[in-house]
């Protein structure tokens, strides 16, 4: 089975606590004003922005400065005084050394633990004013005394009135050299009374004065902030997105979503960065919930019902909309609206319309609406939204469906599904019509509908097959169970769920679903064609080419009474493309008279998918050329689209096209590409193995090769992909005969030539027909391999398919080869090579080249002995054989070179020695040749076996196994097991487990 989903790299990042990211100038700023006392630094901002580690960044500095700290707590009674007491507590130095006037016997009562070393009490005063302000140069006393440079005082907003009295009274005494003030507060939680209005706005003259405000993180300082917590890792863009809009750039909640997702498992390390496993909601953090919840809790009733009707809107929108959702008047709308802005929780634009000011703000007070309210607050904002004009169809979809309105519901999901197909959005559209299909209760007419709708937006969709596609087919399978549907109803469903189907590679029930359908579609010709068109292909089902062909002509009657040129256009492209896989001449003049482009998206993207699908058929054909001439056109459309899927499927038909014509050089790391863009795709995925199962037996690595053309095979037969398991049951086959097992190479080949000969389709038997008759061959049936050959004349009679009539050449001399004609055998060998040259095909010249050479020198050896002719005849084959180790050796086919080499030597010719670059020789190290013996040594293999495995005499065999014996320096086989695991000569892609 088929691996749906990319391994990782990492399954939970460590979480480190976020470096200081983003508020350099800011930090230069307080810096520079504090270098300059006596100062004052207000630094404000919402909560969670980033002040108290501003402070703390300051305060870690080098620089030489005493600083007293003190925090503001959130009480509900603040203690007088409190925070500046605390603040005094943290010092280091003792009391009792500082030198105080009897003024500061006034700080007892503040300071009781330090009793013993204040002076005396003092007379206490009848006039509270005259007491606090004696208090207060008391204070100011022990801060000279103790040498304070800097007070900073957080969270300000939260002072008692005396304290905030005291930073007044220390301020107005700051030319005469005072400490420096930093005071950090949130301006939306300052009352209207409070003193802290009167020290910020009425900054004394002669000081150093500063206003930082905080504003939240930019997307690349989140994105830094984010990638410090995980490792130092990059996130990806999506990610970095998704942070930013959900958390508005506040750092709080940045780094407690971070924490929360960790907790959750939702991040992983794939290639080299981290992904979000789910990004279409984040949780609110416990921290930033509670804070959220206390600050709505300190508002009026009237506000928090305001902003629990702004919460379940989700959008900016008008106090009227607010009023209806919240069941306020207008008038006590817009003064709750105003009080819930003063307090920093709601943002206004422009045009009168609200929201809240963070995402996870609202996710927070809407997540705390009782269950049972929740509903009626969607019903009052979707009949609020009915009164807009242009209706937000999208969110009246929404509230109706969360208020349990199912009619209006559907209703309206309906009519945001056409726009969105209208915009081009059909992802959007098939989401919200599958959603209206899963989870309400529709009457069956409705319910069909909606079913065709869905299914003829997801055909739309550009994107690769994903979790929205496999939720639509599981959706149109289901709405088929429902009783009471007409025929009619289930044809307009199975159609699009068909043509779904074959997206996904399954062709075997794309044509159920479609025959079924096209039965039932006489109300909509333009339908009926198009599937009676895809019926004509013939890449699966049991039905003879003539089935297809009576298909594509009945579609063909139809198609001449359409008006519409874009219809016609796509169901002759399609046509012509369905004959291509049939082999049919006629389909070349359609083909000719394709455009290369289209007026609109929907246009280029139709053009774009015809020439894919030419582009297909001409490989099957072997017409090279014009293959890459449509594929380019394909490709160039769909970039111009952004057609993800349609770009993989060109991509993979590109790097085809590149090993079928000798353009290896890439491919492996290709085809490794592709296979991880087109996991969820199955027949694709299989695509992208196939090349590489190729490149593999190419290179001689057998086991990999047999194992991935194993897996093509199956799994293309359990799709219903007739047309695929053609190459890989040839490929196997031509592997098991190297290993002279005839009977299996025909057991794997049966079915799929059985296929063709039901079908009567013989393009598809270019790679079959040859790999089957040397079976038949190698078991001596000389006969059967005749007939098959006269078979594949036959189906091909007619037909100028450049790639099938080149192995039809190559079998014509595979059977005067097994006949002993060595000499006409030569001749049509060499036929076979320049038809292939011709294509070009090069791969397949050089080995009929192979066969050429070996049919010389049986020639010349069957001679009579001594005879001049013979000679020249051996000699003629043994330079075309050594010719064709050089090509292969410079293609890439390793394997095939070694072959070549043996059978060189076999006949006593000298091997080319070879060199790509890089060093020439191997010293005492030990030549890929010599590895290879050695690891199957390792493995248990006798010599005899090692040489049938890697196709070598056992002369051969031997002389690189005493050869890697004498480099490491051991005398038997035994010790030269040990001492190569032991070195650790093997590379890690070269393990044991490789090896047949």
């Amino acid at each position: 089975m088929l691996d749906p989903s990319p391994e990782d790299d990492g399954t939970s990042p460590t979480v480190s606590a976020p470096r200081f990211v983003g508020r350099d100038r800011e930090l230069a700023a307080l810096r520079g004003a504090l270098a300059r006392p006596p100062a004052i630094v207000l630094v404000e901002g919402e909560a969670g922005i980033g002040k108290s580690r501003l402070l703390r960044e300051w305060l870690a500095a080098p620089e030489q400065h005493t600083a007293l700290v003190s925090v503001c707590p959130p009480l509900r009674e603040s203690l007088t005084l409190g925070p500046i007491v605390d603040a005094f507590r943290g010092i280091d130095r003792p009391v009792s050394r500082l030198r105080l006037t009897e003024l500061a016997g006034a700080l007892r009562p503040l300071f009781p633990e330090w009793s013993s070393h204040l002076p005396p009490a003092l007379q206490s005063l009848g006039d509270a004013k005259a007491a606090r302000h004696r208090l207060f140069r008391a204070l100011d006393e022990l801060l000279r005394a103790l040498r304070v440079d800097v007070l900073v005082l957080e969270d300000a907003h939260w002072a008692d009135e005396v304290t905030l009295e005291f930073l007044l009274f220390v301020s107005s005494r700051q030319q005469s050299d005072g400490p420096s003030l930093v005071i950090s507060y949130r301006p939306e939680e300052v009352d209207v009374g409070s003193l802290l209005l009167r020290l910020t706005s009425r900054l004394p003259a002669g000081v150093t004065q500063l206003r930082i405000a905080l504003a939240p993180m930019r997307p690349d300082d989140t994105a830094a902030l984010v990638s410090s917590m995980l490792d130092g890792n990059p996130i990806s863009q999506e990610f970095t997105t998704f942070m930013h809009e959900r958390t508005g750039g506040v750092p709080l909640a940045l780094e407690e979503s971070v924490r929360l997702m960790c907790d959750r498992a939702d991040l992983v390390f794939r290639d080299g960065q981290w992904v979000r496993l789910k990004l279409r909601e984040l949780q609110v953090p416990p921290t930033v919930r509670d804070s959220t919840r206390e600050r709505v809790g300190r508002l009026s009733p009237t506000a928090q019902q305001v902003l629990r009707a702004a919460a379940t809107l989700a959008e900016r929108s008008s106090v009227a909309t607010i009023a209806m959702t919240a069941g306020l008047s207008p008038a006590e709308c817009r003064g709750a609206v105003a009080e819930a802005a003063s307090a920093g929780v709601l943002d206004g634009d422009d045009r009168g319309r609200w929201r809240f000011r963070h995402v996870l703000a609202a996710t927070a007070v809407y997540e705390a609406i009782p269950l049972t309210d929740r509903r009626h607050f969607h019903l009052l904002a979707g009949r609020a939204l009915e009164g807009i004009r242009p209706l937000p169809v999208a969110r009246l979809a929404h509230h109706f469906r969360e208020a349990g309105e199912t009619q209006s519901w559907a209703r309206y999901a309906e009519q945001s599904a056409e726009l969105a197909m209208a915009s081009g959005d059909h992802t959007k559209a098939v989401d919200l019509l599958v959603d209206l299909l899963s989870w309400s209760r529709l009457p069956p007419t409705d319910r069909a509908r909606v079913a065709r709708i869905a299914g003829v937006a997801a055909l739309g969709r550009r994107e690769p097959v994903d979790e929205v596609y496999h939720r639509v087919i599981r959706t149109l399978r289901s709405v088929l169970e429902t009783p009471g549907l007409s025929p009619r109803q289930q044809a307009e469903i199975r159609n699009p769920l068909g043509r779904l189907l074959i997206t996904g590679g399954e062709a075997q029930a794309a044509l159920s679903e479609l025959e079924q359908a096209v039965a039932n579609l006489d109300h909509d010709p333009v339908e009926a064609a198009r599937a009676m068109t895809y019926l004509g292909w013939a890449y699966a089902g049991p039905w003879p080419a003539a089935t297809h062909r009576r298909w594509l002509d009945r579609a063909a009657e139809l198609t001449a009474a359409f008006d519409s040129p874009a219809e016609r256009l796509n169901l002759a492209g399609n046509r012509a493309a369905a004959l291509l896989m049939l082999g049919e001449e006629e389909a070349w003049d359609v083909v000719a008279g394709l455009p290369v482009d289209g007026a609109t998206s929907a246009e280029r993207l139709d053009v774009a998918r015809i020439h894919a699908n030419v582009g297909t058929g001409a490989l099957i054909w072997g017409r090279y050329a014009d293959a890459e001439e449509h594929l380019a056109v394909a490709l160039r459309l769909a970039d111009v689209e952004r057609a993800s899927r349609l770009q993989h499927n060109v991509r993979l038909e590109q790097a085809n096209l590149a090993w079928l014509t000798g353009r290896w050089e890439g491919l492996a790391d290709e085809s490794t590409a592709l296979a991880d863009a087109d996991r969820d795709r199955p027949a694709h995925y299989l695509g992208s193995i196939r090349l590489a199962a190729r490149l593999a037996a190419a290179a001689g690595r057998r086991r990999a090769a047999e194992e991935q053309f194993r897996l093509v095979l199956e799994e293309s037969a359990r799709l219903g992909a007739a047309d695929d398991t053609m190459e890989a049951a040839a490929a196997l086959a031509r592997l098991w005969l190297t290993d002279g097992n005839s009977g299996r190479a025909l057991q794997i080949t049966n079915e799929p030539i059985d296929t063709v000969r039901r079908k009567g389709i013989w393009v598809w038997a270019t790679d079959l027909v040859p790999a089957r008759i040397e079976a038949y061959l190698a078991a001596g049936d000389l006969r059967a391999a005749a007939r098959l050959g006269d078979q594949f004349a036959r189906g091909l009679r007619g037909r100028t398919a450049p790639a099938p009539r080149a192995a039809l050449a190559t079998c014509r001399a595979l059977l005067l080869a097994a006949a002993g004609d060595h000499a006409r055998a030569a001749t049509a060998y060499a036929r076979a090579a320049r038809a292939w040259d011709a294509l070009p095909r090069p791969y397949d010249a050089m080995l009929a080249r192979e066969r050429q050479a070996e049919a010389l020198i049986a020639q010349g050896q069957v001679e009579a002995q001594g005879q001049v002719e013979a000679r020249g005849q051996v000699e003629q084959g043994r330079e075309l054989l050594a010719a064709q180790y050089e090509q292969l050796f410079r293609l890439g086919a390793r394997g095939d070179a070694d072959r070549v080499a043996q059978r060189l030597r076999e006949h006593g010719a000298e091997v080319p020695r070879l060199w790509r670059g890089g060093r020439r020789g191997y010293g005492d190290q030990l030549s890929p040749r010599e590895l290879d013996v050695v690891q199957l040594v390792v493995a248990g293999k006798t010599n005899r076996e090692i040489s049938r495995i890697l196709a070598k005499s056992p002369a051969t065999v031997d002389q690189q196994l005493r050869a890697a014996m004498r480099k490491l320096k051991v005398t038997s086989r035994t010790a030269l097991a040990v001492k190569a695991v032991e070195a650790g000569v093997f590379a890690e892609d070269e393990s044991l487990d490789n090896i047949s």
